[in-house]
């Protein structure tokens, strides 16, 4: 009986995390490898890279325990959201603070063995990463805050690879945040109508009969300023190659929320990852044929 309790509450936690649903982990993920790869001229510290995994995984997951907590009054009144734990009132709220608390610290943990540059660079990411969900109360465009949540990872990773953070490294975290609109306001037309209705602010709504030219054009800005990256870095064929793959990726998605579908919407959200992915193999196969 009490393994069955325990197995259940288990379950609850895990979903609470969104470990069932890793895209977001994945989008975070990606542009964080980048990083590493950079900084690391192709050959990054396998430990640091196996510290930055992990703790992808551990900061995600307390960021959604704590959105979840932020959003528990409001998710119960959204079609996506409904069943997520606390709308069906399956965790109470101590549960999740505690919960939340032992994520971060965990990640902390991870970190100990990084240099003092990084450790100090986590509490400007920890901050971020637990007040977003609270923006989206009052700031217009709680995607682009969600953005450099998204990406302090990239400076980190310089800073725990090479232990300075270079002007190459804000440019890629530049990069990341205008990515991140593009897709998180893709995400946002989804839950448009229910947003409307309780009074969230989103992208979605601000921009709105705007919405899908401003994710095309945070699109361009992205593919623009990974060229940018590129010509700085010297890159070769198979970055650009990348690059321009990624591009043609980023652009079908405007067909698919031209309509504002919320399926199709969603999909394109999904197909993202696709497009981090790409980078990350253009990156590493470049510096890997040097």
């Amino acid at each position: 009986m009490q393994s069955t309790r325990l197995s259940e509450r288990a379950t609850v936690y895990l979903q609470l995390m969104r470990a069932d649903k890793p895209i977001g982990t994945l989008l975070l993920l990606w542009p964080t490898l980048w990083g590493l790869w950079i900084a690391g001229d192709g050959r990054p510290d396998w430990m640091i890279v196996a510290i930055f995994i992990a703790g992808t995984f551990l900061m995600r997951s307390a960021g959604c325990v704590i959105n979840d907590y932020a959003d528990r009054h409001i998710d119960a009144h959204v079609e996506r959201t409904r069943h997520r734990p606390f709308a069906r009132g399956a965790v109470s709220e101590k549960e999740a603070l505690l919960l939340a608390g032992a994520l971060a610290f965990a990640a902390f943990l991870l970190i100990l063995p990084l240099n003092l540059l990084t450790w100090a660079m986590s509490l400007p990411a920890l901050f971020l990463a637990a007040t977003y969900p609270f923006t989206k109360r009052f700031f217009p465009l709680p995607q682009a805050y969600l953005g450099l949540a998204f990406s302090f990872g990239i400076p980190m990773a310089f800073a725990a690879q090479s232990g300075t953070v270079p002007p190459v490294a804000w440019l890629i975290l530049a990069a990341n945040m205008a990515w991140t609109i593009a897709y998180d306001t893709e995400y946002a037309i989804v839950d448009k109508p229910d947003d409307l209705k309780i009074g969230i602010k989103t992208s979605a709504i601000t921009f709105g009969r705007h919405d899908v030219a401003a994710v095309m054009v945070c699109h361009a800005l992205f593919i623009l300023l990974l060229l940018q990256l590129g010509r700085m870095l010297d890159m070769g064929l198979p970055y650009f190659a990348a690059t321009t793959l990624a591009a043609l990726l980023v652009s079908r998605q405007y067909f698919a929320i031209r309509d504002r579908d919320r399926q199709r919407c969603f999909q394109a959200f999904l197909g993202n990852n696709r497009v981090g992915l790409l980078i990350f193999l253009g990156i590493a196969a470049d510096y890997l044929l040097r």
